[in-house]
């Protein structure tokens, strides 16, 4: 019977979301009435949650969110993200497809400080996009390297979709951080090797002017804002690795020298406390999603409906691979309508139990699992990363369906990088084994 008003619950909470319902007020309610319907007593229900709520928001893990994402916003605010994509750009001169890698080299760094894909995807919209197109970059290219690149974000740390998901499976943020480095940087070199690729095979798409003058210069500004964003990646990355700092702590430190660089870029009273309350802003949702997240949590557990579903996938044969490939197929088409959180929230307590009763290394799923949610962001009809390029470019003749067709490349990419990971686990596990 239990089993059964979870399955009902669970049906009833994928509805409220097609339907335009928030997912946190969805969580929240069918978490509720579930409890209540198993229990029979509405203040026993009532009780239980609240004691799920608390216990959630006590997690130290909670802290690391707000720190991260205050970090980001005080270098993206800053001016440092330009600066940090002119020192790519002339640093790679001599590359065809420069503006391209340059992009994409750009975001993989800027990616190791913001945490959130679309911080970097409207920075780099309106950074990278105009000085490509000036260089005679055909559009679809132009576009689909920004969106496409921006997944970065999500992946290499500190990204809130390792965090939100270290919540909820009781997974070690700083393992899963390291663990994101080198499928990150994997993915990287393949965008960048594409774009090169376009550039021989497809000179006209991407032009590349012959380097002119004995070097680069680069100016004070550029200096200050580039190597800023580097040193602060050392602090935070190499803490972690080296065991320096614990998750909360390299947070901590990264935000106080993330408003170093900030106050040296010029950044002042006004601009600090825009920052900060954008931070707040980014912050109280996912706190909220990951509270009601604690609480359907508790409704799985109470129902035992993992035992139920976990049989289901079993049942249908063809051992790992059969379920890994359900699982992904699940991901990218709620990747169509809804955002990685939600994704996250909804079905991660379901499918990492049942993974790692598979035999699968939880670190590596869970990097293959950000790798498909990512190629989501990137997929028809939500496309949120697509939507945010679309609303930043500077270019109002942009279509969805171009930056849609631009993007195809770098979603295909996306998935062989999270195929190679569940195929090689070790392209995730290997620096946390040696890290901490």
């Amino acid at each position: 019977m239990a089993t059964a008003i979870v399955l009902y619950m669970m049906a009833l909470l994928v509805l409220m979301v097609i339907f335009g319902i928030h997912i946190a007020v969805g969580l929240a309610l069918t978490s509720a009435l579930g409890i209540w319907l198993m229990l029979g007593n509405f203040g026993i229900a009532i009780s239980l949650l609240e004691q799920v709520s608390y216990e959630a928001i006590r997690s130290q893990t909670f802290i690391v969110i707000p720190l991260f994402v205050l970090m980001g916003e005080f270098v993206s605010r800053c001016g440092a993200a330009g600066d940090l994509y002119q020192i790519c750009n002339k640093a790679l001169r001599r590359l065809p497809g420069r503006l391209a890698v340059a992009t994409v080299a750009g975001n993989a760094i800027f990616a190791a400080v913001t945490g959130v894909s679309v911080a970097s995807a409207a920075a780099f919209s309106r950074i990278a996009y105009p000085e490509m197109r000036k260089l005679g970059y055909r559009k679809e290219l132009a576009v689909g390297t920004v969106a496409g690149s921006a997944c970065l974000g999500m992946l290499i740390p500190p990204s809130v979709l390792l965090i939100v998901w270290a919540v909820l499976t009781e997974m070690s943020v700083g393992a899963l951080f390291l663990a994101g480095v080198v499928p990150g940087v994997l993915l990287a070199v393949l965008f960048s090797a594409y774009c090169v690729g376009i550039a021989i095979l497809k000179p006209e798409d991407a032009p590349t002017p012959a380097p002119h003058g004995e070097g680069p210069r680069y100016t004070r500004s550029e200096i200050l804002g580039g190597l800023g964003i580097l040193a602060l990646v050392l602090l935070v990355i190499g803490g972690l690795w080296g065991g320096v700092f614990n998750p909360t702590e390299a947070a901590g430190f990264g935000a106080v020298f993330a408003l170093a660089i900030g106050v040296l870029k010029g950044m002042r009273g006004r601009a600090l406390m825009q920052a900060i309350y954008a931070a707040g802003r980014t912050t109280a949702p996912i706190m909220i999603l990951l509270i009601t997240a604690s609480m359907y949590s508790r409704l799985l557990a109470f129902g035992g409906v993992i035992n139920t579903i976990q049989d289901f996938f079993l049942g249908i044969g063809g051992g790992v691979v059969v379920v890994v490939a359900l699982m992904m197929l699940v991901w990218m088409l709620l990747g169509m309508i809804i955002d990685s959180v939600s994704i996250i929230l909804l079905t991660v307590p379901i499918f990492a139990p049942i993974a790692a009763s598979l035999g699968v290394d939880p670190v590596a799923f869970a990097i293959f699992g950000i790798l498909v949610i990512e190629a989501g962001l990137l997929t028809p009809p939500f496309g949120l990363l697509v939507y945010t390029v679309k609303g930043a470019i500077p270019d109002p003749d942009v279509k969805l369906s171009t930056i849609f067709r631009g993007a195809v490349p770098y979603w295909i990419m996306i998935l062989v990088a999270a195929t190679a990971v569940i195929m090689v686990p070790q392209l995730a596990t290997w620096l946390p084994s040696i890290g901490i």
